[in-house]
């Protein structure tokens, strides 16, 4: 089996995996390798934008806004830090070429649920797609990173909790032996029958942390889009950004009567879209676009452009819309650096949870967070640039190591990390049952939408 030496193995290449590559040394000798080809990352997908703190008076208030959606849940001092590095990691992604909507007066902002302030940069309706393009051509401009595409994360390589590299596939098995270990595989997406995610996206990253005892954390918060566009097809949902919501389009039921307020956190507002279809006994509620003020074609050309190629003509039509799975609260428990409880194996975007998002994820915190602790990821490593361990291991004894390897398979990972799911899921039920009561005295079970709507494994 062949032998790959680095100083850092990536594995992922979203917003996260890209932003840890960049900001990393150039004296740092990097494999950053990814499933499919480099643009293929739920980051690619991302239509809303990217929340940053608008100055010290609003810190308060963005903070509350993140605790409130995650039903306070959340781990404050990782919020905290979210907020207070936003303005940094806006500057960051500018720097590396990112061009937000804006004219010669300043950037434009946006709002999205759950939030009390217009907060939100964007890139038209496809911000992911445009910070991915640039942070795609500066790490092709990097000869101290090599890119591997369209190969397979398959384990990684461990020796008594230290992460000494991985086995991957790209054709033939072959080894990375490495200093240092980045997870940034993404979410569990893959695995749900209706979600926005790639269906590649199957939660290869947690699957390898349950494997090998690496500690996980709120791996049942699964969160579900309210407004994805509704077929009867068997394919990815088109999502049908926040933004549109909050430059004003309103939810309407089969009566055309509106029956929520849709800048409510996106638990909220599927719960209310939930049991209106359940109302309505309809497999769909209506999204109405004719009551935003702005020119639809300019703001939201990709929205406007998909709808038309599947009839829907967004200036005249109502479109249908339905919750789908949409993102990945919890993963794998990772400190404010990013570190797992494996050393030298760092966790950062979806795969990772810092407990930023708590319950239920607040619009547009996403992209903020793979930056923010991309960032930190990048600056542990460099400061920890402790090689000890990694000369005690030679070429011999790692390949000797690598040779007792079981790989899995998609399907033995994706029953594995149901099973997690659903343990986590009993767990806190039981919690909650064991304490909460309504106003009659009567117990109340907490339950996570994902099992309530066909979003189901």
């Amino acid at each position: 089996m062949k032998v790959k030496n680095c100083d850092v193995v990536i594995i992922g290449s979203g917003v996260a995996g890209l932003i840890c590559a960049l900001s990393l040394d150039k004296k740092f000798k990097i494999i950053l390798l990814t499933k499919k080809k480099l643009k293929d990352s739920n980051s690619y997908l991302a239509q809303g934008g990217i929340s940053v703190c608008r100055g010290k008076e609003d810190k308060e208030e963005y903070v509350e806004d993140t605790l409130i959606a995650g039903h306070y849940k959340n781990d404050r001092k990782a919020v905290e830090i979210l907020v207070d590095e936003s303005e940094e990691a806006i500057k960051t992604l500018i720097e590396n070429g990112v061009k937000f909507t804006g004219d010669e007066k300043g950037l434009f902002y946006t709002r999205e649920g759950g939030h009390r302030k217009f907060r939100i940069l964007y890139c038209e309706d496809q911000t992911g797609k445009y910070i991915m393009k640039s942070l795609i051509e500066k790490v092709l401009e990097r000869d101290n990173i090599k890119i591997i595409e369209d190969c397979e994360f398959l384990d990684i390589i461990e020796k008594e909790n230290n992460c000494l590299g991985i086995l991957a596939k790209k054709e033939e098995i072959f080894a990375i032996k490495s200093k240092f270990t980045v997870l940034a595989t993404g979410g569990l997406g893959g695995i749900y029958k209706n979600t926005t995610n790639f269906s590649h996206i199957k939660g290869d990253g947690v699957a390898v942390a349950i494997r090998h005892n690496i500690k996980l954390k709120d791996i049942s918060y699964i969160q579900i889009h309210p407004t994805t566009f509704y077929t009867k097809e068997n394919e990815r949902k088109f999502l049908i950004s926040e933004s549109v919501r909050g430059e004003g389009a309103i939810l309407l039921n089969q009566k055309l009567e509106r029956f929520t307020d849709e800048l409510k956190p996106r638990d909220k507002v599927t719960k209310a879209i939930l049991e209106e279809m359940k109302k309505d006994k309809a497999e769909y509620e209506w999204l109405d676009f004719s009551t935003i003020k702005l020119d639809i074609k300019e703001r939201f050309p990709n929205i406007y452009n998909n709808l038309m190629k599947k009839g829907i003509n967004p200036l005249k039509d109502k479109v249908p819309i339905v919750p789908a799975q949409h993102y990945t609260m919890g993963g794998i428990k990772v400190d404010m650096n990013s570190k797992t409880s494996m050393k030298n194996l760092y966790a950062i975007g979806e795969v990772a949870c810092t407990g930023v998002h708590g319950q239920n994820r607040l619009a547009s915190n996403s992209l903020l967070e793979s930056v923010v602790f991309a960032k930190r990821a990048s600056q542990s490593i460099i400061d920890e640039n402790n090689i000890s361990v990694y000369n005690n291991i030679t070429d011999d004894i790692f390949k000797n190591i690598v040779d007792k390897v079981i790989v899995s398979d998609e399907k033995e990972n994706k029953n594995i990390i149901e099973k997690r799911i659903k343990e986590d899921e009993f767990e806190k039920n039981r919690q909650i049952s064991n304490g909460w009561f309504n106003k009659n005295g009567i117990k109340r079970r907490y339950y996570f939408w994902r099992y309530k709507y066909k979003c189901n494994l």
